[in-house]
């Protein structure tokens, strides 16, 4: 089975690095209905007390008006895949040769199985290193 690699508007913004900080952010999206099928938060050593918290998708308009009264946004510098297929051993070293093999020396990658599937997310420099990424991929067995 091939796998399925496509765009992913990833939303993000800055945390308080404290508790409670993550439920501060999600919580009006909640509320607004949002349903996440990634979120990850990561504290920020070069700012000490602040993070970083990061999630897909963000649809509907509230749920967008919501993101944007929390201060989310999309990055203009992240520009992310998402990967799915059928899990399988060895496939994340499969998925990481071909990226270097296609040139792509990406910023960040996710992922996680649950039961014979997978979902991966991987965040690449610039649009091109994005296309590259989605055309390498596609190419995989």
């Amino acid at each position: 089975m091939a796998l399925k690699a496509t765009k992913a508007e990833v939303w993000a913004v800055g945390i308080d690095d404290r508790a409670g900080g993550v439920a501060d952010k999600l919580e009006p999206l909640a509320k607004a209905g949002a349903n996440f099928e990634m979120v990850l938060a990561r504290r920020t050593p070069e700012s000490p007390g602040k993070g970083m918290l990061f999630m897909t998708p963000v649809k509907g308009a509230k749920a967008i008006r919501a993101a944007r009264e929390a201060g989310m946004g999309t990055p203009q510098s992240i520009y992310s895949v998402r990967i799915e297929g059928a899990d399988r051993p060895g496939l994340g070293a499969k998925i990481a040769r071909a990226l270097g093999e296609a040139g792509i020396s990406f910023r960040g990658i996710s992922g996680l199985a649950i039961g014979r599937k997978f979902v991966s997310y991987l965040a690449c420099d610039s649009a091109e290193d994005q296309a590259k990424a989605i055309a390498a991929l596609k190419k995989l067995k």
